[in-house]
């Protein structure tokens, strides 16, 4: 699959459904179908292959269905599929198999909007109905391009090292979101357990205890420059509990948030 296939293509979004248990999609002629997995995980079935277990996305293709999703019987999984179409219809549309991405958090918001335009139920005229058709064919042709392009990407063989930095750059700059073990080992195109194993190695902690000695840093220096109060600092650096932040940040630093803003004064 490459770029030079989706040049003279127009993708056209025919439905959209979030799912949390396990189903069997027929993949009809001339339909493709996008599963993008937004919480845990599934495992694919399809024919005689092996199941595939899916924790990003996944391109359908009718030529390779019926493909039965499956959701582990012990956790919860959330999951999109979009059913699409290609016209004019008749030209090569290959797409078929695991996609990746390092951009999880545009891809998930343009479902948002999907999803929104799609439950609208107050009436629309002629004219907010193809505003609303061009935009959803736009944010389609967007995800489709970022799959395309950064599955690419992720082939490219990569040290361990360099994985590993970039995940430490990301969480530098996102140390604010929830940021998750699995989310991350993914993102490093890593199982958990050797993501675990190799980070660890190379900053010499957990990812956890390396995420709040980053928060707790970065709450520090927003008590020496602002004169923000301790919960908004709490909430500003990644903490929901204040009284969590409270507990950590004095493991980290053997005092309270107040005792170590009376300090600097």
């Amino acid at each position: 699959m490459n770029f030079q296939q989706l040049i003279p293509l127009v993708p056209l979004i025919e439905q959209i459904e979030t799912h949390s248990s396990s189903l069997t999609l027929g993949c009809p002629a001339d339909r493709y179908q996008l599963i993008i997995v937004r919480r845990g995980h599934i495992t694919l079935h399809q024919n005689n292959q092996e199941p595939l277990v899916c924790s990003q996305a996944y391109a359908c293709h009718p030529e390779h269905g019926p493909y039965a999703i499956q959701v582990p019987k012990t956790k919860t999984a959330e999951y999109i599929v979009i059913t699409y179409r290609m016209i004019p219809e008749g030209y090569p549309w290959s797409l078929h198999g695991p996609l990746t991405t390092l951009s999880e958090i545009k891809i998930h918001y343009m479902l948002d909007e999907l999803l929104r335009t799609t439950e609208e139920i107050h009436p629309l005229s002629d004219e907010e109905i193809a505003a609303q058709t061009i935009r959803k064919r736009m944010m389609l042709e967007r995800i489709l391009f970022i799959y395309l392009y950064e599955s690419h990407l992720t082939q490219d063989k990569k040290s361990s090292s360099e994985s590993i930095e970039e995940i430490l750059s990301y969480m530098n700059e996102h140390y604010m979101l929830e940021l998750s073990l699995p989310m991350l080992a993914r993102r490093a195109g890593m199982s958990v357990g050797y993501f675990t194993v190799l980070f660890k190695k190379q900053t010499g902690m957990t990812m956890m205890n390396y995420l709040y000695t980053l928060r707790i840093e970065k709450a520090k220096q927003m008590f020496l420059h602002t004169d923000l109060l301790a919960k908004e600092v709490a909430g500003r650096v990644g903490f929901i509990d204040y009284f969590h932040f409270s507990k950590v940040f004095k493991k980290k630093t053997g005092t309270s948030p107040s005792e170590f803003v009376a300090n600097q004064n």
